[in-house]
């Protein structure tokens, strides 16, 4: 199972634990919210080899 996959599952089942407890909108800001604040606070060498990283896996 590749990394992307994992992820992606961890995030549904992160989305079903939080549901019942937040509600489904701020369940959403959370999913979308904390990767994304993730991201932002790499540098901008980060996240050119994140960037980097992500176009040689599509290319395989």
């Amino acid at each position: 199972m590749s990394n992307g996959a994992k992820i992606a599952i961890g995030g549904v089942v992160v989305a079903a634990v939080l549901i019942p407890f937040i509600g489904f909108w701020w369940a959403l800001v959370v999913l979308i919210g904390v990767p994304t604040a993730g991201y932002l606070l790499l540098d901008p060498s980060q996240r050119r080899r994140i960037r980097r990283i992500r176009r040689k896996e599509m290319g395989r």
